[in-house]
């Protein structure tokens, strides 16, 4: 399937984690967001090994499944990634209070450090879409 659909984007909501496979690179953690669109969209610095690798070869995965203690879940989605210069502090705040306490000092002081630096914004285009639900 190459489209994600609405209960995959109902789940993709949730406060989970994802697992990022760029091209060449290994799997890392990370926070995302499942935009009005259709794509899912990341924040990180301009610098990262996974943006030099997503400019020499656009694909990459996400990876999503359900923690323990629900019915095993997952979604997959496969594309090309484009590397944004605009809206990355914006994403970074929108998740930041999604998957943090903002009301934590040390919290919002890992947020203001975020925002101090220079961040990109990876938006995953879906090609290709995979999912299991038991």
């Amino acid at each position: 399937m190459t489209a994600l659909t609405e209960d995959d984007l109902e789940f993709l909501r949730r406060p989970l984690h994802g697992f990022l496979t760029v091209a060449g690179g290994r799997p890392r953690p990370v926070w995302f967001e499942a935009a009005a669109d259709r794509t899912l969209q990341l924040f990180t610095e301009p610098d990262a090994p996974k943006v030099r690798r997503l400019r020499r070869d656009a694909r990459a995965s996400l990876v999503v499944a359900a923690p323990v203690g629900e019915r095993e879940r997952w979604v997959s989605v496969a594309g090309r990634v484009t590397v944004e210069e605009g809206g990355a502090h914006d994403l970074a705040s929108r998740l930041a209070a999604r998957y943090w306490d903002l009301d934590d000092p040390a919290r919002a002081a890992d947020l203001a450090g975020i925002l101090a630096v220079d961040q990109v914004r990876l938006v995953l285009h879906p090609e290709t879409v995979h999912r299991y639900a038991y």
